[in-house]
C-alpha cells in the first residue's frame, strides 16, 4: 500500500476520494457546465505517487488541490496535493459518455504534501501552486461552491471513509501541462500562515 505522511507518521489511505468543478472558475476556465449536484470521484490507493512525472503515455496536467485526511470520520489534517489528468483522455472519454478513471486514477496521479493538523477557522484555508517561481493557482475554502462540511456530508450518502483516507477538494483556476524540469511548489496557507509546503521537480 502507498502510504502518505500524517503529522511525521506514514499511513496508507485506503482511497481518495475527489471533488470535480468545485471552482467556478475552473469550470469557465475549461467552459464546462455548472453541475446541478456535487460531483465525486475515486482514486485508489494505487494512484497515490511520490514523483511528478510530465507524462503518462500522453502529456499531464496539474491541479493543485486542498486536501484533508480524515481520522474518527472527521476532516483533522490539512496538506497540499496534485490531482494529475489526462487531459485528451479525459475529453476523448467524456465524448464516448465513458467513465474517467483511465484519466484520473492512473499510477502516479494523486500527489501530496505531508498533512498537518487541522486548526483554527477551516474558512481561511487557502492553496498556492508556484512553478519556478511564478504564482500560477491560488484559491480557497471561501472560493468553494461547495465547502468541507457539505463535502463530508454528501460522500457520507456515497461511501464510508475510514481513518486516513484523503479527500481532494477541487482545483481553482490556472491549470495546465506538466513542464519537464519545472520546479513545482505547493503551499497551504491560513489567515496568511503557511502551514505546509511540498516541492516537485518535474521528470520525465
Amino acid at each position: 500500500m502507498n502510504t502518505v505522511d500524517f503529522s511525521g507518521a506514514r499511513r496508507a489511505p485506503s482511497k481518495v476520494v475527489c471533488v470535480g468543478r468545485n471552482y467556478l472558475s475552473h469550470i469557465m476556465e475549461l467552459q464546462n457546465a455548472v453541475p446541478d449536484e456535487m460531483v465525486l470521484f475515486f482514486k485508489p490507493n494505487a494512484s497515490i505517487g511520490e514523483a511528478l512525472r510530465a507524462r503518462a503515455g500522453e502529456a499531464l496536467h496539474f491541479e493543485g488541490e486542498l486536501c484533508f485526511g480524515i481520522e474518527g470520520g472527521e476532516m483533522r489534517y490539512v496538506g497540499f496535493g496534485l490531482d494529475l489528468t489526462k487531459r485528451e483522455l479525459q475529453s476523448s472519454l467524456r465524448e464516448q459518455g465513458l467513465p474517467g478513471e483511465r484519466s484520473k486514477a492512473f499510477r502516479g496521479a494523486a500527489l501530496f504534501s505531508g498533512f498537518v493538523p487541522l486548526r483554527g477557522a477551516v474558512e481561511d484555508l487557502n492553496l498556492e501552486l508556484w512553478i519556478d517561481g511564478e504564482r500560477v493557482q491560488e484559491g480557497g475554502v471561501k472560493d468553494m461552491i461547495y465547502g468541507p462540511e457539505a463535502i463530508l456530508a454528501e460522500i457520507g450518502t456515497v461511501t464510508d471513509l475510514v481513518d486516513f483516507d484523503v479527500v481532494m477538494t477541487g482545483t481553482p483556476k490556472g491549470v495546465g501541462p506538466v513542464r519537464e524540469g519545472a520546479r513545482y511548489e505547493g503551499k497551504v496557507v491560513q489567515g496568511g500562515r503557511e502551514l505546509v509546503r511540498h516541492v516537485w521537480r518535474a521528470g520525465p
